[in-house]
């Protein structure tokens, strides 16, 4: 009798649909497919067309004036992670996204008392890397309030859609340590919507508090690619900026298809481009790539213990870190600067540059 050919632990599944791999796994599969997927895209078919300034008659209390004149508009909870990213994967469909609006809406999102689930925080610490420790790794912080990001850019009038969009660069102030059993106010809002050779680029800010005093800072900057009418203006090859000398590395990481799946799970970032080779293919990737934040994350890791208690670090992600592969990290320290970066392990192509300072 032949033997059933068992999937390597380390490859992601294939047969959830493309909705499973949104949301993130489910306890039974079967009996939930069916219905559950009917009914949350029926649902997402008319909150796709809500605007920012509906959500304002659905919070509590009236809308403030935010910062730099932006309408502020205070949630009574963190949004749901999968069921943003349902909406985007909807909006995405032929004739279900409508049109996008030319500028950046002109409000902020915020959401108050975000507390930290300990549990939570050790299996992210795993996941990349950190010491098991009550205080917050700084790019943990940007897990706690991605969602309120992510809803910013899942409004009908977000210029760039979700879909499709690549992460090209992050940017975090740490002004003190926070501790676990701190609690943190979120606010964010979008800026800086600029032209780009392949497209248009912005910056989602998002800024954690504790009791009125700002304490982290995030700015992620994100790239939406676009036609321009001609085929846009394009860089001659020879104009394109020779690729950073990176130093001699210092360690190797084998990463796994299990590191998107994990991160997924810690982060709430679902996206399939991470988690699935169905959903890489959908968008262009031949293989799942590893999270840009989780990259970023492993390599302060590496550095854990040789911060300082404030500092700014600022990654640019390269090139996709494909999953699997092997990468090398390499760091070198002048004064109180730090620079690393990783690269591939094969063929050198770095994926990621970054600074601490």
């Amino acid at each position: 009798m032949a033997r059933r050919k068992q999937r390597r632990a380390e490859e992601p599944a294939e047969e959830l649909s493309v909705h499973e791999l949104i949301e993130g796994p489910t306890q039974d599969l079967s009996a939930a497919r069916a219905a559950s997927v009917t009914r949350d895209l029926s649902d997402a078919t008319a909150d796709v067309t809500r605007d920012l300034s509906a959500v304002a008659g659905t919070v509590v209390g009236p809308a403030a004036v935010g910062t730099e004149g932006r309408v502020r508009i205070d949630l009574p909870r963190m949004p749901a992670a999968g069921a943003l990213y349902r909406r985007a994967l909807l909006g995405a469909l032929p004739g279900m996204g409508g049109r996008r609006g030319p500028e950046l809406p002109e409000v902020e999102l915020a959401v108050s008392g975000v507390t930290v689930d300990r549990a939570h925080l050790a299996d992210y610490d795993r996941v990349c890397g950190f010491r098991l420790t009550d205080r917050l790794p700084a790019t943990y912080v940007h897990v706690l309030g991605f969602p309120l990001a992510l809803r910013l850019m899942t409004a009908a009038e977000f210029p760039i859609p979700l879909t499709g969009v690549v992460h090209v660069a992050n940017r975090i102030t740490v002004h003190r340590p926070i501790e676990a059993g701190e609690t943190l106010d979120f606010r964010t809002y979008a800026e800086n919507l600029r032209p780009h050779e392949r497209g248009r680029q912005l910056d989602v800010v998002l800024v954690g508090s504790i009791d009125g005093e700002e304490v982290w800072r995030g700015v992620s900057t994100y790239l939406g690619k676009e036609r321009q009418a001609g085929g846009g203006p394009r860089r001659d090859q020879g104009d394109r900026p020779a690729p950073p000398a990176l130093p001699a590395a210092s360690a190797q990481w084998r990463v796994t298809p299990r590191v998107g799946t994990d991160y997924a799970r810690v982060s709430g970032d679902h996206n399939p481009i991470h988690t699935s080779r169905l959903g890489a293919r959908l968008f262009g990737f031949p293989h799942p790539i590893a999270h840009g934040m989780w990259s970023k994350a492993r390599c302060l890791a590496a550095l854990e213990g040789r911060l300082p208690e404030a500092y700014t670090v600022e990654v640019a992600f390269k090139l996709p870190v494909p999953l699997p592969s092997t990468v090398a990290f390499s760091a070198t320290n002048t004064d109180e600067t730090w620079d690393f970066a990783l690269h591939d392990a094969r063929s050198g192509g770095p994926q990621l540059v970054g600074t601490v300072r």
